[in-house]
């Protein structure tokens, strides 16, 4: 009986184990100034991978199968430390302090005008020209086990790209036994500042070495309105209905089913390159609560994607600025339209919109955003 006994333990301890997940830590290369870039694998028993470096809180690779299960790389990235210093394109990157526009590179905060890094055109972008992408994070800890998690940290000091207050930022990874990435960002400040973290990862389902584009990807945002922009990409204020127009993506549309119909809009920014307004600003909901952001699925690989973040907001961008100029891992050339964004974030240039809602965070409040990318394949 005994013998027994011991025998089941030892099976459903092996059992338990077959299925935990791993996180292992390996060399990414060495940054200018000699300090050493780590690279983090988180995997689980179902043949799911993530690779993030300690450079910007990068996811570097993600491994997915397909309904076949065939694994493939489905984020745009780097195969080397080089690409992401001297061409990071914020190529599957931690942004911030404050991620996507904010309009004149400037905003008041308690009366006082603070002017940011004009990093595109007369606008700030992503936190400025040296935002969290461009800074070495430090890896604070790594867990085995049913779920697999990294947890890197950096505090940016005040006054860094003209924003008030030191803020201390942690972005905790972690792969579940499912199949399901998650990203939590959290944040502190000394001094009253404004704060808006979110992943840039560029994302194609068939593969980023498969040479595909993703225009026959098929989309779904549960959103009935959308911040229209000028000429310079800075939302008018207006939280315009998307219905009758190619912002109406409520019912699953291939990306590139409208981009060249002529729309005002999608000219402005050569395709999609909006924010939706999954909910409005300051309504009820917690924001502890995660809600569905988007739905995407290849119908080639069979790959499908869920994004569930705790944001009012999601960017979805076409990689429409993706030239054909830069080689990634899989040696191949990203064009334009091979790729896409789906980032769950505060409303662009909220703290110069107060209709927008608030980006605000002071002393003693802690700023969580929680996203998850869910993958099925069928």
């Amino acid at each position: 009986m005994l013998g027994k006994l011991a025998l089941s333990t030892g099976a459903l301890l092996l059992a338990t184990a077959a299925h935990a997940g791993q996180a292992r830590r390996a060399d990414f290369g060495a940054m200018p100034d000699g300090a050493r870039v780590e690279a983090i694998t988180l995997s689980n028993a179902r043949g799911f991978s993530a690779r993030i470096l300690s450079y910007g809180a990068i996811l570097q690779s993600l491994m997915v199968p397909d309904a076949r299960g065939r694994r493939a790389d489905v984020v745009e990235g780097y195969a080397s430390l080089d690409g992401y210093l001297s061409r990071p394109n914020y190529f599957g990157s931690s942004v911030g302090r404050y991620a996507n526009r904010i309009g004149g590179a400037h905003f008041t905060l308690d009366g006082r005008a603070y002017t940011l890094a004009k990093n595109d055109g007369p606008n700030s972008l992503h936190g400025g020209a040296a935002g969290f992408d461009r800074h070495l994070w430090q890896v604070v800890s790594l867990s085995s086990g049913p779920q697999a998690s990294v947890t890197l940290r950096r505090t940016s000091p005040d006054g860094e790209e003209g924003y008030p207050g030191a803020l201390s930022v942690t972005a905790t990874y972690t792969l579940d036994d499912k199949g399901a990435l998650s990203i939590t960002y959290r944040a502190t400040t000394d001094a009253p500042t404004i704060v808006n973290l979110t992943g840039h990862a560029y994302f194609n389902l068939g593969g980023e070495a498969s040479g595909r584009s993703i225009m026959d990807h098929r989309i779904m945002i549960p959103a009935n309105a959308y911040t229209p922009v000028d000429a310079t990409l800075i939302p008018t204020g207006e939280i315009a209905p998307v219905a009758g127009t190619p912002f109406d993506l409520r019912k699953p549309t291939a990306m590139g089913a409208h981009i060249r119909d002529g729309d005002p809009q999608l000219a402005l920014a050569r395709g999609y390159d909006h924010n939706w307004a999954i909910t409005r600003p300051n309504a009820d909901r917690p924001t502890k609560d995660q809600h569905l952001m988007a739905a995407i699925r290849d119908p080639l690989s069979g790959r499908a994607m869920e994004v569930w973040s705790n944001q009012p907001g999601l960017q979805f961008y076409t990689g429409n600025f993706l030239d054909g100029t830069i080689r990634g891992k899989g040696g191949k050339l990203y064009r334009q339209g091979d790729a896409f964004c789906v980032e769950p974030q505060v409303f662009p240039d909220t703290p110069n919109k107060p209709a927008f809602g608030s980006a605000r965070l002071d002393p003693g409040q802690t700023y969580v955003h929680r996203i998850t990318y869910r993958f099925s394949a069928r």
